[in-house]
């Protein structure tokens, strides 16, 4: 492919020289030298057009690949996939699933990121291969990759695929990973222990504590060690269960939930229902996670609730100051009449 321009001297000035590179392949797509979906000049052709090294062409192509103004084609090359930029960073945005609160982790993460960065939202919905495969095809493509995992495999060899200065994980503190990257993560022991403690007045009235623990949820052990210490630590009659249980349904127990979709909190409520009982006296019920409809829901539903807007805020900051962090997102505990 021959294309020249007496107009753009990419060697002149004093830019990193991958970056003159950056700004050629610009030049040529702004002045329709090439167009969205050509094919842009080889290695070959870039070398000897401008001087450069193989290793400084290809730190060049990789930054517009990760700005996504080109993608690169197995065995064919690179092509042109849109337009230049002027957004400093590219985000690829892998969750478990939508819901409540992952919609207002994206969208306070959106609404800080707007000005500076592209992002692109995908769902593994807890299938490892969907994971994994979204991981692998997107490798070149972005600046940062942020993740929540919650799988029952092991998805760390795939995690290290990403440089480590460019992961960012959310909500779970995956173990077994290399290098230095950033995590914001949910305490599931500690915040359940500090909840429940928080609370250790208005659960006195309750005579036995019963988590219900599902057994598909990733954190589930977790969640439990921190139920478990409370219990033990304060002398609290206590069970497990894994799902609810009318059989063991009765007057003086608390319940403590944190069912994916809130169909325990459902469940709980129509028992209580069915036998007259009254949430916040007869039996409690504390949830995990705020939505609007618990501030509502029977008069209200006490939670324990990690802050999502503030890890939203969290993942902005390390990207646009360029940090590495590592830390326990918030949780709070919110008292309603439920308790």
């Amino acid at each position: 492919m021959g294309i020249e321009s007496t107009e753009h001297n990419p060697r002149s000035g004093s830019r990193m020289k991958y970056l003159q590179l950056v700004d050629y392949i610009n030049h040529l797509v702004e002045s329709d030298q090439l167009h969205i979906g050509d094919r842009i000049p080889s290695l070959k052709q870039l070398e000897k057009k401008l001087g450069m090294s193989k290793e400084t062409l290809l730190k060049g192509l990789t930054h517009l690949l990760e700005k996504g103004i080109i993608e690169s084609v197995y065995r064919k090359g690179y092509y042109v996939k849109k337009k230049s930029v002027d957004h400093t960073y590219r985000v690829f945005l892998l969750l478990d699933k939508m819901n409540v609160m992952r919609d207002r982790f994206y969208h306070t993460l959106f609404e800080e990121l707007k000005n500076v960065a592209d992002m692109d939202i995908y769902f593994h919905h807890h299938n490892f291969k969907v994971f994994e495969n979204l991981i692998r095809e997107n490798l070149g493509n972005y600046t940062h990759f942020v993740v929540a995992t919650f799988l029952k495999e092991n998805p760390s060899e795939v995690l290290n695929l990403i440089p480590a200065q460019k992961r960012i994980i959310i909500d779970y503190n995956q173990p077994d990973l290399d290098g230095e990257y950033s995590c914001i993560f949910q305490d599931f022991e500690h915040d359940i222990y500090d909840g429940l403690t928080q609370l250790k007045d208005q659960l006195s009235k309750y005579k036995k504590l019963i988590l219900i623990a599902p057994h598909e949820a990733t954190h589930a052990r977790h969640v439990m060690d921190g139920f478990l210490r409370f219990c033990v630590e304060h002398a609290y009659r206590y069970a497990i269960e894994h799902e609810v249980e009318a059989s063991s349904f009765q007057k003086g127990n608390g319940y403590i939930t944190f069912s994916r979709y809130d169909t325990d909190d459902v469940a709980l409520i129509k028992l209580a229902r069915s036998k007259n009982y009254k949430l916040g006296s007869d039996v409690g019920l504390i949830s995990y996670n705020d939505t609007a409809v618990k501030e509502i829901l029977e008069d209200g539903i006490t939670v324990i609730s990690t802050d999502f807007e503030a890890m939203g805020k969290a993942v902005s900051q390390a990207i646009m100051n360029k940090e590495i962090v590592t830390f326990r997102n918030p949780t709070r505990v919110v008292l309603r009449n439920s308790l």
